[in-house]
Formats: C-alpha cells, sequence, structure tokens
C-alpha cells in the first residue's frame, strides 16, 4: 500500500549541511525534478539568502559540494545546479532505488525535512536501514497510507515500536501502578530491556510530535 512519509534527517556530511550550519537565516529547498538516475550526483537547489557574495563564499568552501552553476537570480532567491563530490551522504539513490519520490526536500534546524511517497511500508524500512548504516539520524515525523477509502495514520510509528508500545499497554506497563516492570515487557517481545526502553520511548517522542507538535514548529 502506498505511503507518505515526512521525516527529518540529520547528518554532518548530508548535502550542504555545512553550509546551513555555518549561515544564519539561510533556507535551502531541493528543486523537486523527475530523476531516475540512483547515481545522479547533480541537484537543482533553490537558495533563500541576503549576499550571494557570501553565500557562494561558504559554498565554495563546503566539503559536500563539489562546484556549483548559478541558474537563475531574483534578489534574495538563488537557483544553483551543485555537484556533490563521492562520499557526501544523499537519501535520493536509494529513495529512487526502492522506487519512491521525493515529494519536499527544505532544510530544518541542523538538517532536513523531507516528504516521500513511497510504494509501501517495506520501502521505508530499506531507507531507515541505510539511514543507520550511514550513522544518520532519521526522524519519522508521521506516516501516511490509504486502503481504498479508509486512511491509515501511523504517526511515524516503526512496527517495533508499535509492537513495544501495545505490548506495553496489554501488560499494563502504563497502569498505575504498573501491572509490569519493563523487563516484563522486554521478555514478552523478545529483547533486552534497553531495547525495548528505546522503542517506548522514540515511539512515544514520534506520537507526541505527531499528534501535538506543529511540523512547522522547530
Amino acid at each position: 500500500m502506498p505511503i507518505t512519509v515526512k521525516a527529518y534527517a540529520e547528518h554532518d556530511e548530508l548535502a550542504l549541511t555545512p553550509t546551513l550550519r555555518s549561515v544564519d537565516g539561510i533556507e535551502i529547498e531541493v528543486i523537486t525534478q523527475a530523476n531516475t538516475d540512483p547515481h545522479s550526483n547533480v541537484f537543482p537547489f533553490l537558495i533563500k539568502y541576503d549576499d550571494r557574495d557570501e553565500l557562494e563564499r561558504h559554498v565554495e568552501s563546503d566539503p559536500t559540494v563539489d562546484s556549483y552553476e548559478l541558474v537563475d537570480a531574483d534578489d534574495d532567491v538563488f537557483i544553483y545546479y551543485i555537484e556533490h563530490p563521492e562520499g557526501t551522504i544523499l537519501l535520493s539513490p536509494i529513495i529512487t532505488e526502492v522506487n519512491g519520490f521525493t515529494l519536499r526536500t527544505k532544510t530544518r534546524r541542523r538538517g532536513w525535512f523531507v516528504q516521500l511517497q513511497l510504494p509501501d511500508r517495506e520501502a521505508l524500512n530499506t531507507i531507515w536501514e541505510y539511514a543507520e548504516e550511514c550513522g544518520m539520524k532519521l526522524e519519522i515525523i508521521e506516516i501516511h497510507g490509504s486502503a481504498g477509502a479508509k486512511e491509515d495514520i501511523s504517526f511515524g510509528l516503526t512496527d517495533e515500536q508499535i509492537e513495544a508500545l501495545q505490548t506495553a499497554y496489554e501488560c499494563g506497563y502504563f497502569n498505575e501502578p504498573r501491572d509490569t516492570a519493563l523487563k516484563g515487557v522486554a521478555d514478552e517481545v523478545g529483547v533486552s530491556s534497553t531495547a525495548i526502553s528505546g522503542r517506548l520511548r522514540r515511539g512515544m517522542r514520534n506520537l507526541v510530535s505527531a499528534a501535538l507538535i506543529d511540523e512547522d514548529i522547530d
């Protein structure tokens, strides 16, 4: 079942992250394009900043930039084609490999907010595994899917987090007083207490983020 995913990605070697972190007030957005080549390392970016000379000084010193070309400019809005060197971490190749499509990519805080259209949850799991292999911080904010007229919203929870939260609820872990300790929940799921604690903590964080926090509030 196709799903739409909102996520936040952060890593020191993600494209243009050094520029983002060194220039106050800069806004960067990837211009969506129908690129089917998972090995492409050249992308169009829309950058908002009020000083082109200062901007380009930072871009030139950015280790995730191999070369850049200005293709359009209007006051404080610039469009560049930027080529990334080998070693730059990109999400686009793995998204293309799983037959996904990037709906939106823009800078947020110290990283990137992305909105993706993916064929199924297996594709999301593949992206998640890729992020873990790269040492990338990837926070799933929200997942929307549809099956006929019924909408499914899983609030950014992974399958493991859903299992942990459901098991904890069924075991009475959230009761006051608790009917079972953390180890009891871990034994039910078949993982360590440390692992179940992490799944519960991240799961509850994603629930709060999706249900109570406006995505535009950093």
